[in-house]
């Protein structure tokens, strides 16, 4: 658990600052590879996709409530 949340939020924007920004093709590489990777390791294709919508449609309704008031 994080409990100092702000020494994570600085330590992440500064990397986002030292990194920059990366080209459209560096990002799709970076993908490219974490999605083979998940291949790997049985990860996706999902078995079911639709596991477990109930409680995403569930919850997305909880919140679109709470959004009204």
């Amino acid at each position: 658990m994080i409990k100092n949340s702000h020494i994570l939020k600085e330590f992440e924007d500064s990397l986002a600052n030292k990194e920059g920004k990366i080209s459209p093709e560096k990002a799709f590489s970076i993908f490219s590879a974490m999605w083979q990777e998940a291949k790997s390791l049985g990860i996706i294709p999902f078995k079911d996709p639709l596991a477990g919508i109930e409680v995403d449609i569930k919850v997305a309704g909880i919140l679109n409530s709470c959004l009204k008031r």
